[in-house]
């Protein structure tokens, strides 16, 4: 193309401007500029009062509230016919209201209550009074409390065990036994006639009572004798917390190889006891009718009263205080081979439709009542001493021991 043949500006010009390319806008004069700039923090200040239902302080922590703030200090001294032409919610003037707020939006402060005392006592809350009463719920005044605690109390029959102790600690001087660490958390299932060494004491395991759910969760109660001639009757989950608890607790090694050796079961008591029998004063109907005919029938080796303090706290007990109505002493028999003996001796006339309820809402069905006289205890308790209650049984239509046919 020649240099001729080029478009001059004006033919450019003069062309149609298919794209708009030369349509440009004049820059809008200084004074304008400042006009928007003030517009634009006007509408930026009421899109905050909306959110906040007030105005940016320009002392405020925030940075971008205090830089708000301070602008619309300076902008509002001079507005112009712009800015009142866009303020919808008379903030120039001072009058504005504020905005419905959101749930969406933060509480004021004042709006948060200090307690639930606060919040029963607004008048705008209209609450069903049966939203607010507690249900299935122990009353303080009755609330799961023992009665007596697992407290160190002289042994009085302490005699009988000091030898055994005497024994363990001889074989764990001479290196004969072991005592091992008791790891945190373990699950420790302790037996009659296991030891332990908890507080720098030797622990001697002399009863373990029969099954009970107190406190939701299946437990026994121990008879713990310890080497200062001190004992105490502990639920066994509370004894296994206290060697948790105790980092110098051991447990001391069982003579003999393992369970089939037979020295390894050289440690188990043949304990005598007592025999009790008690009788409920349960206030619920369907026991409170029975209560002179049905009775708990136990054994133990320590003190009975000791033994009952805790009853109404008891699903053994039947969750009620107990009255120990008649004992027989046991000489040179098996604490637990007697119970076992007198429990199936009598287990025809056992209530297959009692139970008891625990504050949990569960149902538990103690095995250690019978339908049976004090007087029949007493009898078969003698029989066993003489070792004649396998030629008898218990008629539970007459309420007589007969002798076998």
């Amino acid at each position: 193309m020649s240099r001729s043949s080029r478009p001059s500006l004006e033919d450019i010009f003069a062309e149609d401007d298919e794209f708009g390319l030369l349509d440009v806008k004049p820059r809008a004069a200084r004074g304008g500029a400042v006009q928007d700039r003030s517009v634009t923090a006007l509408l930026e200040v009421t899109n905050f009062y909306e959110h906040h239902s007030r105005l940016p302080d320009p002392d405020a922590m925030d940075h971008d509230e205090m830089r708000l703030g301070a602008i619309w200090e300076t902008v509002k001294r001079a507005p112009t016919d712009q800015m009142r032409a866009v303020d919808r919610l008379g903030l120039i003037s001072g009058e504005a209201t504020p905005a419905p707020r959101s749930w969406q939006d933060d509480p004021i402060d004042t709006d948060i209550p200090d307690s639930l005392d606060d919040i029963f006592a607004d008048d705008d809350l209209d609450v069903d009074a049966s939203l607010v009463e507690l249900k299935h719920t122990t009353p303080s005044a009755e609330r799961h409390v023992p009665d007596h605690r697992a407290e160190f109390v002289p042994c009085h029959d302490f005699e009988q065990f000091r030898e055994r102790f005497e024994t363990v600690q001889r074989g764990l001087e001479a290196g004969e036994r072991q005592a091992s660490p008791v790891r945190k958390w373990s699950v420790i299932e302790p037996i009659e006639g296991d030891f332990f060494i908890r507080n720098g004491l030797l622990a001697m395991i002399a009863e373990k009572s029969e099954m009970t759910a107190r406190g939701g969760s299946r437990d026994h109660r121990l008879r713990v004798i310890f080497s200062n001639g001190t004992e105490s009757d502990p639920l066994m989950s509370s004894f296994r917390k206290s060697l948790n608890e105790d980092k110098t607790a051991r447990m001391v090694q069982k003579v003999g190889l393992g369970p089939l050796d037979p020295e390894w079961e050289s440690d188990r008591l043949e304990l005598s006891g007592t025999i009790y029998v008690a009788r409920s004063r349960s206030e619920i109907p369907a026991i409170k009718e029975q209560r002179m005919i049905l009775h708990k029938i136990g054994v133990t080796s320590q003190d009975v009263a000791r033994r009952v303090a805790d009853a109404r706290n008891d699903p053994t007990f039947l969750l009620a205080p107990v009255e120990i109505i008649a004992t027989y002493s046991l000489q040179n028999l098996s604490r637990s081979k007697v119970e076992n003996l007198l429990h199936r001796f009598f287990a025809a006339a056992r209530p297959k439709e009692l139970f008891v309820t625990d504050r949990f809402g569960k149902k538990v069905f103690p095995k250690e009542w019978f339908y049976v006289l004090p007087e029949h205890v007493g009898q078969a308790a003698k029989l066993i001493e003489e070792g004649t209650l396998h030629r008898h049984r218990y008629e539970v239509s007459t309420q007589r021991i007969v002798t076998k046919a």
